[in-house]
């Protein structure tokens, strides 16, 4: 008997052991989720600053604090709402802004990419910090949204010019967008497993690259043109767009440069300010209004992009 009883309380003593290290495995994993965008973030900074502290001085900065710095923030604030609650749209809305109001392209595509860098990790860190994401599905974009996004950066900076395919991009946007209003729409919608994620990944991510946006609109309108859930839809895409605008953030400075310091700080503290109010909307707005809003947006932005090129 008391054998049996050594017996039982081993085992027990083995199970509470298992549990433990089992607990602390997805302890770290979970961690991971945090840790990386962090490290990375403050790489990052870390390295601007050191590669670009000469271009500053204090009667420099104390000169950029004026009404132009609150525009640029103003613009940050409402993009980052916007690709956060409905998960596209930053690139497109922040790139609008800047050219209307009379930023340079160049100025604005480099302000664009390098702020995208820091708003879509504070982005990342928001939806995991509000339970939006499901990890499954940022691990099947992740690597391929990456490799296109690579992709698309050195072609556009060295072979293709972005605005030959930007007509195209525009068009499949906006049947895309009436297909998700009628979705919208419709009393039930039926949900379809989504077939070849990581061809969807690349192309999105190339397209993002090479025509200044497209990541959300592509893979976030396709995944709820599918039924999937808007909530951890737009988390889990937002999550993985961290990667992507990494990738293709490093690639345009290796190639391009930096340029228009203001421009850049203005959208990445607005950015970075509002990512966890967007995150936080992402669970209070209704599916099928979300839906219909981000057929709008997507309608609105594709026909401004054919407008130009016209």
């Amino acid at each position: 008997m008391d054998l049996n009883k050594d017996g039982l309380k081993n085992m027990e003593k083995g199970l509470e052991i298992n549990e433990v290290e089992v607990k602390t495995e997805v302890s770290l994993k979970e961690r991971l989720w945090i840790i990386i965008p962090v490290v990375l973030l403050i790489g990052l900074l870390t390295t601007l600053i050191y590669n670009h502290h000469s271009e500053f001085s204090w009667d420099g900065l104390i000169g950029g604090l004026n009404y132009e710095l609150l525009i640029f923030f103003l613009i940050g604030v409402f993009a980052q709402l916007v690709d956060g609650t409905l998960g596209m749209g930053y690139g497109a809305t922040s790139t609008s802004f800047l050219l209307a109001y009379g930023v340079p392209p160049v100025v604005s595509s480099t302000a664009v990419h390098v702020s995208e860098m820091f708003t879509t990790g504070a982005s990342a860190l928001s939806h995991h910090r509000f339970g939006n994401i499901n990890k499954k599905l940022v691990k099947h974009l992740l690597i391929p949204g990456v490799l296109g996004s690579i992709t698309g950066a050195y072609l556009l900076s060295d072979v293709i010019n972005g605005d030959v395919i930007k007509p195209f991009i525009a068009v499949y946007m906006i049947v895309l967008a009436a297909i998700i209003i009628k979705k919208a729409l419709k009393k039930n919608i039926v949900k379809k497993k989504t077939k070849k994620l990581s061809v969807l990944a690349v192309f999105g991510g190339f397209m993002d690259s090479v025509g200044g946006g497209g990541w959300g609109p592509i893979v976030t309108s396709t995944l709820l043109g599918r039924g999937r859930n808007p909530r951890y839809t737009i988390g889990s895409v937002n999550a993985a767009e961290f990667a992507i605008s990494f990738a293709s953030g490093i690639t345009f400075m290796l190639f391009g440069g930096i340029h228009g310091w203001q421009v850049i700080i203005g959208l990445i503290l607005g950015g970075v300010i509002s990512a966890p109010l967007a995150a936080f909307l992402v669970n209070k707005i209704k599916r099928k209004p979300m839906m219909i809003a981000v057929g709008i947006l997507i309608i609105l932005l594709s026909l401004k992009t054919l407008s130009k090129l016209l």
